[in-house]
């Protein structure tokens, strides 16, 4: 029986979706007057929750937030060609499988992770995932990572984590959990 946890972020961590996430909202945010460059995209947004940086962008106007995020959603799928994956991180979960559990924590949507899973065949990879709909408070709350946690039964210190976001490491810590900062994806 495996008595201990994997924990991965998806954005960054698993996945380089910047390119493809950036022209998403860049998409998504033209009719608003709003541009964003990959590097201010880089800098400001990604790891973080939607709701929290489209609000920076826009004012806090809540309509403008969700039609913004509805229209990034529908652009999405079609730039997935830009995604890049980290197979060394995915080789090292496939072997982490026979003695762990496997989870993939994420503030990304649920659609977008179950599609982005698919396109890369990976959709059999985690035995649990939580998204930003499973979780109540994002990163830097620590409850995604608690909520796995509690889910296997498996404490913190029987726990690792992978994040690359400084919001990701912060949750990490605060867990209890130690954790592997993740660089860049090459």
């Amino acid at each position: 029986m495996k008595k201990k946890l994997a924990i991965f972020d998806m954005d960054g961590t698993l996945f380089d979706t910047v390119p493809a996430n950036q022209a998403a909202y860049a998409v998504a945010l033209a009719p608003y007057g709003v541009s964003l460059s990959v590097e201010d995209f880089a800098l400001h947004c990604n790891g973080r929750y939607y709701r929290d940086f489209l609000g920076e962008l826009l004012g806090g106007d809540k309509a403008k937030i969700d039609a913004v995020h509805d229209a990034k959603l529908a652009a999405y799928p079609a730039l997935f060609h830009r995604i890049r994956e980290n197979t060394a991180l995915f080789s090292l979960l496939q072997t982490l499988r026979a003695d762990y559990h496997t989870a993939l924590v994420t503030s990304a949507t649920r659609c977008s992770v179950e599609a982005i899973l698919r396109y890369f065949h990976r959709e059999n990879c985690f035995d649990l995932l939580l998204t930003n709909v499973e979780v109540p408070h994002k990163k830097p709350a620590p409850d995604g990572f608690l909520m796995a946690m509690e889910h296997f039964g498996v404490a913190p210190a029987d726990t690792i984590i992978f994040e690359d976001s400084p919001e990701g490491i912060q949750a990490a810590q605060a867990s209890g959990a130690p954790y592997l900062l993740v660089r860049e994806i090459r």
